[in-house]
C-alpha cells in the first residue's frame, strides 16, 4: 500500500477498485488510505469483498467505500458494478459527456427534516409538489404519514437507516421506488445534528426527473445557478415573514489566482475546475440540514452559497471553513494535479436590508478583505466588523494629525538578565491615548498606519521620540540599553541606515546603547536586502535583534546568512516551554540553535516563575514581560529600577 494515495491521485483515474478478498484487515486499511483523494475528486472506490465477510460490509462503507460487490461473481457482474460506479462519478463529479459539449445532467436535490421531538417532518416545496401535498400545513406532516406516501418498502428502509444512523452518528442512506414511479429510485441521504433531535435528509431523484424540474435560471459552464437566481433566492429569503435570527447568511468563495490556471493549462482545464468546484460545493451544501440552501456562480472562479433561515455568523463561518477544506484538496484534471487556496466572505442579514443587493454588496466588501492577504482567508462582515470597518477608517485619518500635534507617547517595557534579575534595557512601545477609542498600543497604532501608507512616518516619529527621550533621562537610567522597533517598510528604503545614524547622532545618543529590533516576516521579506541592512547597522556600531522569531519561516539558513546580535523569540514560544514534552523539544531547540551561532536570545511574553525557570534551565539570558512588569513610563521605570537594585 505504500504511496497508495499519490499514485491513486497522479493516475487520475475515476475509479479505484480495492480486493479485500482473502485480507479483509488489509484492504480496510487500503480505504481508509484511499478514501480522502477519491471523495476530494469526485471519484468512485469500489471494493471487493469475500462472501464470508459481507457481514461486515458496513466496515467498509463507513472507510469510505462508495460501492462493494460480494463473491461470487463473474465477469458480468463486475463489468456492471464499474459502470455503476462510473454513473456514480458522473452525477458527483459533474464529468462532460464523450463528444458532447453539454455537461452531464444534474441530480434534484430536494430535502426535508424530521423534528424528533414533535414527530413532524418538514419538507421544501419541491418534495412537498412531488408528494402532492401542496396544502400541507406550513410543508410540515407527521412522520407516519410521510413514510407511507413514499411506498410500502420505504418504512422498513427508513427505520433500518435510523437504526445505523442512531448506532454510529454517521451519515447513511435508504433508497426506495419513486411513488408512482415504480422503475425509478429515490434516495435520501441521512444526517444527524449534534444534539441528535433531528434528522436531516436531501433526497436524491433520477437524471430524468432532474432534467424535468431543472431551473432555467442556471450557470451555462457549471449547471448551478446565476447571477440572476442568486438575487431571486436572496430576495425570496429576505421577503420571508417571521424568525427570530437573520433569514439567511451569504457566502461569496473564490479560487485564489484562479486566472493562473487558465495561463498555465488552458482554458479548458480551467473550465473543468470550476465543474469540479461547483459538485463539491453542491455536495457538502445539499448535506447540510437547512430547509433552504442557494448555490450560484457569479464570475470566474466565484460562486455565491446561500444558507437559511435563522443561520448564524458562527455557522456560516463554520460552513466555510468545511467549504475550504472540500475546496483545497487537488483536483485531477486530465494528468495535472491542481492544488488551489479559496477565499470567503460571509455576511448574514439586517434588519435594514431592503434587497439582495445590499447584502451582495456587503459580502462583496468582505471577500474582497479576504483577498487583501494571506492571513485571514475567511472573513466575517457582520455588524460589529461594519462597526470595525469605520472605526479603522476614522483612526487612519486621525493618525496623521496625531502625529503632527505629538500625541504618540512612548512607554518602555524592561528587559531582564535571566540569572542576576537586573533590568539591563528596555524596549520602547508606542501608546495613543485616543480622545474616543481610549488608549491604543503598538499593534493597533501600526496596523491603522499600514492601512493609510503611513507606516514609515509612524515608525520613524517613535524612533525619534524614543531616541531623543532616553538622552535626557535620569541618572539612574542612564547605563540601560534602548531597542526600538524597525519595520519591513524601513528596510526597503535604500538609505535608511544613513538616516536612522543620522538621526541616532542629532539626538546625541550613544550608537553602542541601542539596538533596532526586526521582525522576521520582515526580514525574509528579502532576505539580501535585510543582510545588507542589519550588516550596515552594525557596522555603525548599533546591535540588531530578529523580533518575534518563531512566527515566519524560523530557518537556520536565514540566520546563518544575517549579521545578527540578539535573537528575540516570540511570546507564543516562551509560553509553550510549559506545554506538552513537543512543545518543550521546539523552545529547546530554538534557543540551542541560537547560541550554537553565537546569538544571546530574549523571550518576550513570561508571565509565570515556572515559564522563566525552564528558560534558564535551556541557556536563555534575557526575558520581557509581565512576570517583571508591563510597558511603563519613565518615573515607574526609575522606581522600578531602584526595588530591584
Amino acid at each position: 500500500m505504500e504511496k497508495a494515495e499519490r499514485r491513486f491521485i497522479l493516475s487520475g483515474s475515476r475509479i479505484a477498485v480495492v480486493d479485500s478478498r482473502g485480507a479483509f484487515d488489509d484492504g480496510l486499511a487500503a480505504i481508509k488510505l484511499l478514501a480522502e483523494p477519491v471523495e476530494a475528486n469526485a471519484a468512485a472506490l469500489l471494493v471487493l469483498v469475500s462472501k464470508t465477510d459481507v457481514a461486515r460490509v458496513d466496515e467498509v462503507l463507513a472507510a469510505g467505500a462508495t460501492h462493494y460487490l460480494a463473491s461470487p461473481f463473474g465477469d458480468q457482474e463486475l463489468v456492471q458494478a464499474l459502470r455503476f460506479a462510473d454513473r456514480y462519478t458522473v452525477r458527483v463529479g459533474g464529468r462532460y459527456q464523450h463528444g458532447s459539449t453539454r455537461a452531464a445532467p444534474d441530480t434534484v436535490k430536494m430535502t426535508w427534516q424530521l423534528d424528533r421531538e414533535t414527530g413532524q417532518v418538514a419538507l421544501d416545496p419541491p418534495l412537498a409538489d412531488l408528494l402532492d401535498l401542496a396544502d400541507a400545513d406550513d410543508g410540515a406532516i407527521p412522520w407516519a404519514e410521510f413514510v407511507q406516501l413514499l411506498g410500502d418498502k420505504a418504512s422498513r428502509e427508513s427505520e433500518r437507516a435510523i437504526r445505523k444512523l442512531d448506532e454510529t452518528g454517521e451519515p447513511t442512506a435508504f433508497a426506495h421506488d419513486v411513488p408512482g414511479a415504480p422503475h425509478e429510485r429515490m434516495v435520501h441521504h441521512l444526517t444527524l445534528d449534534e444534539d441528535e433531535k433531528r434528522i436531516g435528509a436531501w433526497v436524491e431523484l433520477p437524471d430524468e426527473e432532474a432534467d424535468r424540474r431543472k431551473v432555467s435560471e442556471s450557470d451555462y459552464l457549471t449547471g448551478v445557478g446565476d447571477v440572476h437566481s442568486a438575487h431571486q433566492w436572496i430576495d425570496a429569503q429576505l421577503s420571508m415573514e417571521g424568525g427570530a435570527g437573520p433569514k439567511l447568511a451569504l457566502l461569496l468563495i473564490s479560487l485564489h489566482r484562479f486566472e493562473r490556471i487558465n495561463q498555465a493549462y488552458g482554458s479548458a482545464t480551467g473550465d473543468a475546475v470550476l465543474q469540479g468546484m461547483a459538485r463539491r460545493i453542491e455536495r457538502l451544501i445539499y448535506a447540510m440540514p437547512m430547509r433552504n440552501r442557494l448555490v450560484a456562480r457569479l464570475a470566474g472562479a466565484e460562486f455565491a452559497i446561500g444558507l437559511a433561515p435563522s443561520v448564524s455568523l458562527d455557522e456560516a463561518e463554520f460552513a466555510a471553513r468545511q467549504l475550504a477544506g472540500v475546496l483545497e484538496q487537488p483536483f485531477i484534471i486530465d494528468d495535472q494535479v491542481i492544488r488551489l487556496k479559496v477565499r470567503c466572505g460571509i455576511v448574514t442579514s439586517e434588519d435594514g436590508d431592503e434587497n439582495a443587493a445590499a447584502v451582495m454588496r456587503r459580502a462583496s466588501v468582505a471577500l474582497a478583505e479576504a483577498r487583501d492577504g494571506d492571513t485571514h482567508p475567511i472573513r466575517v462582515f457582520g455588524k460589529d466588523e461594519e462597526g470595525q470597518a469605520a472605526r479603522d477608517s476614522q483612526l487612519e485619518i486621525d493618525l496623521r494629525l496625531a502625529l503632527d500635534r505629538d500625541e504618540i507617547e512612548i512607554l518602555y517595557q524592561p528587559q531582564v538578565s535571566v540569572t542576576s534579575g537586573a533590568i539591563i534595557g528596555v524596549e520602547a512601545l508606542a501608546r495613543w491615548q485616543h480622545p474616543v477609542f481610549g488608549e491604543l498600543g503598538a499593534i493597533a497604532l501600526f496596523a491603522a498606519a499600514e492601512r493609510s501608507d503611513y507606516l514609515t512616518e509612524l515608525s520613524t516619529h517613535v524612533q525619534k521620540k524614543a531616541v531623543e527621550t532616553a538622552v535626557n533621562w535620569p541618572d539612574p537610567l542612564s547605563g540601560l540599553r534602548l531597542s526600538v522597533n524597525v519595520t519591513a517598510a524601513d528596510m526597503a528604503e535604500e538609505d535608511f541606515v544613513e538616516r536612522f545614524s543620522e538621526m541616532v547622532d542629532a539626538a546625541g545618543f550613544d550608537h553602542g546603547r541601542l539596538t533596532a529590533e526586526v521582525t522576521e516576516s520582515g526580514l525574509i521579506e528579502d532576505l539580501g536586502i535585510a543582510a545588507e541592512r542589519l550588516a550596515e547597522l552594525r557596522a555603525s556600531k548599533f546591535r540588531v535583534a530578529i523580533d518575534d522569531f518563531g512566527t515566519g519561516y524560523s530557518s537556520l539558513a536565514y540566520l546563518k546568512s544575517l549579521p545578527l546580535d540578539y535573537l528575540k523569540i516570540d511570546r507564543r514560544l516562551s509560553q509553550d516551554i510549559t506545554g506538552s514534552a513537543r512543545d518543550r523539544i521546539v523552545v529547546t531547540g530554538v534557543i540551542e540553535m541560537a547560541r550554537s551561532l553565537g546569538l544571546s536570545v530574549i523571550a518576550e511574553g513570561v508571565e509565570t516563575e515556572e515559564q522563566l525557570s525552564l528558560l534558564a534551565e535551556q541557556g536563555c539570558e534575557l526575558y520581557q514581560g509581565f512576570l517583571c512588569s508591563p510597558p511603563v513610563d519613565i518615573p515607574t521605570l526609575e522606581a522600578l529600577l531602584a526595588k530591584r537594585a
